[in-house]
């Protein structure tokens, strides 16, 4: 008897945009259709998918690649200073082609840094654990003056791999060591005094990084002095005086996954978010899961990038891995040093926790000036996140792997003929559908290319009638073909912009179920 072949009949269904974001999880027959096999350059928020800002060279003409980012801060005063790769500090404070090094002669580009002031005075210190540390007060760089104790003596600031504040005393890391040094209350020189770690961290390695943590555990909010080490055991001490136990003492000692670099940890909040081999890691939920529950982590859900991230770049150390937090896009994202110019970002939406990745910023480093996010590049400093939608001149790419589809009708072939974006832009962006089936995740779409827009016209300048006038946004559908036979459906969604807005809202798939037969 012939096989009985069902009739065709053409549906329509609504996918909304993969808000739910990246999933790198996940079986990729088992993710929620609002999520993404692969979400580039489009960020999920909480009714829609929205294109990136751009990025444009804020400072030019710098020796070598930029590594480290400063914002001095001192009242109204912001100043921003990159510090290269050919050991050179610039000012960057203000926007175009720089002048001559401020500081030269140093061995290296990564430093960290903070801002202290005692009194009326507000100083940027900076260490390296290699070279002199530096001080800035305003005006001019100087070494900060500082002494040690016996059998110390022959230290000098050079030993200081990292740096934060703590109840109004500096904190240093003795590099390579699991020492941590500090110095008098409200005092940016001194003699330094230490504790020793090596009795507390029965894990060996030595200390990575050091920060502040707040927290309220039921007798008052607190502050906490955090380390971690190379081996991931988080140490942490309250109290106010190290050299009295009265008001000092040890919290406890916890073991996370290794540190994944030297800037491993971030104040998010309340709370201490840390960059380890198990992913980004919330303190406050890490401390009472440990490493035996990974959803703990804020990366949780593209822990599968996470450990292949790690598992190739891991060794890159100092090339540019980065926690970074701008409020001003609700945004969290660790930086990636794929390659040199080529690094790449994993971000998340701070208000849904959903995540994307972004390509084509070039960033060796992150920091926050006037309230914007900008990071050092190879030669310059970018201001990132711009509203003018473009990668300094080029455009900005996005690829959208949707989660795979049965359509309500498992072990059904269907046949995908046509597909509709609905998507709000204030231009004309050039946007390209098509449709994987059955788990393939290769891009099958056709290169696209875009022109920038014309320039707006300005106010009592140009003519009406001649001069191209900027509009708000609006809403675009058009039908687009595609072309796949399976059980299963991915929708590719892929763009190209110059200058042009973009947000992506619902997608309508046409397709015939029961084609050709089961």
């Amino acid at each position: 008897m012939p096989a009985l072949i069902q009739k065709s009949r053409a549906s329509v269904e609504s996918l909304p945009a993969p808000v739910g974001g990246w999933n790198a999880r996940d079986s990729i027959a088992n993710m929620e259709p609002t999520d993404a096999y692969q979400l580039d350059n489009l960020v999920p928020t909480v009714s829609s998918c929205v294109l990136r800002g751009g990025y444009s060279k804020w400072a030019t003409g710098i020796s070598g690649k930029v590594q480290t980012l400063m914002n001095y801060a001192a009242g109204n005063t912001v100043k921003l200073y990159a510090i290269t790769s050919a050991g050179k500090v610039y000012d960057v404070t203000a926007s175009g082609a720089v002048g001559a090094a401020a500081v030269s002669g140093l061995s290296g580009g990564f430093w960290e840094y903070v801002n202290y002031s005692v009194v009326s005075s507000s100083y940027l210190w900076a260490v390296n654990g290699t070279d002199t540390a530096l001080l800035f007060d305003g005006a001019s760089w100087t070494a900060p003056s500082v002494t040690f104790p016996a059998p110390f003596a022959a230290y000098t600031t050079a030993k200081f791999a990292n740096v934060t504040v703590f109840k109004n005393r500096l904190w240093f890391i003795e590099k390579n060591s699991l020492r941590a040094w500090y110095l008098p209350t409200l005092a940016i020189g001194g003699t330094a005094q230490y504790i020793d770690l090596n009795a507390v961290a029965k894990w060996g390695g030595h200390l990575v990084d050091l920060d502040t943590w707040t927290i309220d555990a039921g007798y008052g909010i607190d502050d906490n002095l955090v380390f971690i080490t190379s081996m991931g055991e988080v140490i942490i001490y309250r109290g106010t005086d190290p050299s009295n136990i009265s008001t000092w003492s040890l919290t406890g000692v916890w073991k996370l996954g290794s540190p994944i670099s030297d800037r491993a940890m971030m104040k998010y909040g309340g709370d201490l978010l840390i960059l380890t081999y198990d992913g980004l890691i919330p303190m406050a939920q890490a401390l009472q899961s440990s490493r035996l529950d990974p959803r703990v982590a804020l990366s949780n859900k593209i822990q599968g990038a996470i450990t292949e991230a790690t598992t190739q770049y891991g060794s890159h150390t100092s090339t540019g891995w980065q926690i970074f937090y701008t409020a001003k896009n609700n945004a969290v994202w660790i930086n990636i040093p794929v390659q040199d110019d080529l690094q790449e970002q994993y971000v998340m939406n701070t208000i849904t926790q959903s995540w994307c990745r972004f390509t084509g910023w070039g960033a060796y480093c992150w920091e926050i000036y006037n309230d914007d996010p900008y990071f050092g590049g190879n030669g310059y400093v970018a201001k990132a996140w711009t509203t003018d939608y473009k990668d300094d001149a080029l455009p900005i790419n996005t690829l959208a792997l949707q989660a795979f589809n049965y359509f309500g009708s498992r072990g059904v072939k269907k046949y995908f003929t046509r597909g509709r974006p609905t998507i709000f832009t204030d231009g004309t962006p050039s946007v390209s559908l098509a449709i994987n089936v059955d788990f393939n995740i290769a891009n099958i779409t056709a290169p696209i290319t875009t022109s920038p827009l014309p320039a707006a016209a300005r106010w009592d300048i140009d003519r009406w009638d001649v001069g191209t006038w900027g509009g708000g946004m609006n809403i675009q559908a058009g039908w687009q073909g595609l072309a796949g036979i399976g059980f299963c459906g991915g929708l590719v969604f892929k763009s190209s912009t110059n200058s042009v807005q973009l947000e992506w809202a619902s997608t309508d798939i046409v397709y015939q179920s029961g084609w050709g037969g089961i």
